[in-house]
């Protein structure tokens, strides 16, 4: 693993060894700050698509390309008040990308779950990794969109956002969380691997002053003395 973009809030893990071979990137909800874009394109050598269409600003990045698109993803094309939507299918095809190896970061603040379910699983079953962070607990579409995405993908890393720690997520120790997601093509379990396995230390608070809020992670059950002869005997 290896940590893309800023140090705290804007930064996202990625699987660095699955990256190449990438003939773009696309990233979904920018603002002021698309550091990850900027590392993926002045790393690999790639332009990067970005969507916002509700933040004016224009993030620059040197020795970087990004290529801005004025409009935001959703789940149909069309305009929205004042905000165009497209299609993330429509989006790369517009760009000429149909086809290709693209990475995807998406940070859309709670539209993910709508844009997701319109994505046709031949387009998610083709797309290597994406670092996402999705947002809410009691949204009925989030296991729909869960099920989707791990037909074709591992959840390989969860971190919570602790600008959004609260009980009222409970179980879930707040309401915004990063995730990153490896398709399965392309990724490979380790059945060695401990369940559930511990947070990356590469991920960092969003918030390097606010208190932190993750999941513990459950210390591994000791064997009986009845489980660990049976094992011996095996």
């Amino acid at each position: 693993m290896k940590r893309f973009g800023s140090a705290n809030d804007g930064g996202y893990l990625m699987c660095e060894n699955l990256i190449e071979p990438l003939d773009g990137a696309y990233s979904y909800g920018v603002g002021r700050n698309d550091d990850w874009g900027c590392e993926v394109s002045r790393r690999y050598h790639v332009p990067v698509h970005q969507y916002d269409c509700f933040d004016p600003a224009r993030p620059t990045c040197d020795g970087g390309t990004f290529v801005f698109h004025n409009e935001c993803v959703g789940d149909r094309t069309g305009d929205r008040g004042s905000h165009f939507f497209d299609t993330l299918e429509n989006q790369i095809r517009k760009n000429g990308d149909a086809g290709r190896r693209l990475t995807i970061k998406m940070d859309i603040e709670g539209a993910e779950w709508d844009s997701l379910l319109a994505v046709p699983d031949e387009l998610l079953a083709s797309i290597p990794q994406i670092a996402m962070e999705m947002h809410g607990f009691d949204n009925p579409k989030i296991v729909e969109v869960l099920q989707k995405l791990k037909r074709h993908f591992y959840l390989v890393n969860l971190h919570f956002n602790n600008w959004s720690c609260t009980h009222k997520a409970a179980p879930l120790p707040a309401w915004a969380y990063q995730t990153h997601w490896v398709n399965k093509r392309i990724g490979v379990r380790d059945p060695a691997a401990p369940f559930p396995a511990p947070t990356s230390p590469l991920n960092a608070p969003d918030s390097p002053t606010w208190p932190d809020c993750q999941l513990r992670t459950p210390r591994p059950r000791p064997l009986d003395k009845g489980e660990r002869v049976a094992e011996k005997q095996h």
